[in-house]
C-alpha cells in the first residue's frame, strides 16, 4: 500500500478518534448518547423478547407498585391495571416509537433534500414553484393534518408515517434550497461547470456533501418533534391502537389512574422527556463537534474553573 493510499485512512481514523474522545470529554452529551443508545436498543431487541410478557394479562398481579422485585425482575417498574408488566411494555412502545419517528425523518430528509438542492441549484421557474409547494404544506399545522388524514383513513403505521414524512418535507426543502443557492455561485462551482461537469454531478459531489451537515442537525431536532406528535396523535386515540403500544398511547391510557397508579402514564412520559431531550442535546454538540470552526468551544477550558483556581491563588 502506497503512502498516498494511507494518508486518507490515517485521517479518516483520526477525525473518528478525535471526535470520540470530544464526546467523552463533554459529559451532557455523553450522557444523551447513552440514553439514545439504549432507547435504540430496546427498539430492536424489546419486541421479539418481551412482546408476549408486554401483553400477558396477570389478573392477580394488578396496580403493583413500582421499585420491588417481591413479583418478579418484569415488575420492578410496576404493572397496569389489567397486569400487564410496565417495564415490558415501556421497552417494546420504543420499538412501535421509533418505527414511526425514524422512517418518517428519513423519507422527508431524503425527498426535502434532493428536491431542495435540485431547486436551489437550478433557480427559476423551478425554485419559484417548489417554494409555493412548501408554502402551501406549511400553511396547514403538522399536527392538525395529521388528525384530519388519520380521521379520514385508517389510523396505522404507514399512515402515520406518510402523512409526518410528507408534512416535514417543506422544512428540509427550504434549508437545502437557501443553501444550495449560495453555493451555486462559489468558485468550485462554476470551476466543475467550466470542465464540462453535469448539473446532478455537481451537485451529489460538491454540492450534498457541505449542506449535509447542516440538514442532519435539522434531522435530529424534527426527530424530537416527529416523535412528539406520533405520540399526541396516539394520546387522542387517531394514532397507534391496541393491540399495539406506543409512549403516547400509554400515557393515554394510564390518566385516568393517576392518582392510584402514577406510574403508568408517568413512566411513557418521562421516556419521551428524556428522549427528546437527549436528541436535542446529541444534535447541537454534533453541530459544534462537525464544524472546524466552532470545534474549539469543546476544547476550550471553563471561565468558572479558572476563575476559582485564579482566586484560590491569590488567597
Amino acid at each position: 500500500m502506497t503512502t498516498e493510499q494511507t494518508k486518507p485512512e490515517a485521517a479518516g481514523k483520526t477525525g473518528r478518534t478525535s471526535m470520540l474522545a470530544l464526546l467523552r470529554k463533554d459529559r451532557m452529551a455523553s450522557a444523551a448518547a447513552l440514553v439514545l443508545l439504549l432507547v435504540g436498543l430496546c427498539a430492536l431487541l424489546a419486541p421479539p423478547l418481551l412482546g408476549d410478557l408486554a401483553r400477558d394479562q396477570n389478573l392477580r398481579a394488578v396496580n403493583l407498585r413500582p421499585f420491588s422485585i417481591d413479583d418478579g425482575w418484569e415488575f420492578v417498574l410496576g404493572s397496569d391495571s389489567l397486569g400487564r408488566s410496565v417495564l415490558a411494555r415501556l421497552a417494546v412502545a420504543a420499538g412501535t416509537t421509533m418505527s414511526v419517528a425514524v422512517p418518517a425523518v428519513l423519507l422527508s430528509l431524503v425527498i426535502g433534500s434532493v428536491w431542495g438542492m435540485w431547486a436551489g441549484f437550478h433557480r427559476g421557474w423551478r425554485e419559484s414553484v417548489s417554494m409555493r409547494i412548501a408554502d402551501v404544506i406549511l400553511s396547514f399545522p403538522s399536527l392538525l393534518l395529521a388528525v384530519v388524514v388519520l380521521y379520514v383513513f385508517d389510523p396505522s403505521v404507514a399512515n402515520i408515517v406518510a402523512v409526518l414524512a410528507v408534512a416535514r418535507i417543506p422544512i428540509y426543502l427550504r434549508t437545502a434550497r437557501a443553501e444550495s443557492a449560495e453555493l451555486r455561485s462559489r468558485l468550485f462551482v462554476d470551476a466543475a461547470r467550466t470542465f464540462g461537469t453535469r448539473d446532478w454531478a455537481t451537485i451529489r459531489r460538491h454540492v450534498a456533501p457541505i449542506v449535509l451537515p447542516t440538514l442532519l442537525t435539522v434531522a435530529a431536532v424534527d426527530f424530537c418533534f416527529v416523535m412528539l406528535t406520533e405520540s399526541s396523535l396516539s394520546f387522542l386515540g387517531i394514532g397507534i391502537q391496541p393491540p399495539d403500544m406506543s409512549w403516547g398511547l400509554m400515557v393515554a391510557q394510564g390518566r385516568q389512574e393517576l392518582q392510584t397508579a402514577w406510574w403508568i402514564a408517568v413512566f411513557p412520559g418521562l421516556a419521551i422527556i428524556l428522549t427528546t431531550v437527549s436528541a436535542t442535546l446529541l444534535a447541537a454538540w454534533a453541530r459544534i463537534a462537525g464544524d472546524p470552526a466552532q470545534r474549539w468551544r469543546l476544547t476550550a477550558p471553563k471561565r468558572g474553573r479558572l476563575g476559582r483556581r485564579g482566586g484560590k491563588e491569590q488567597a
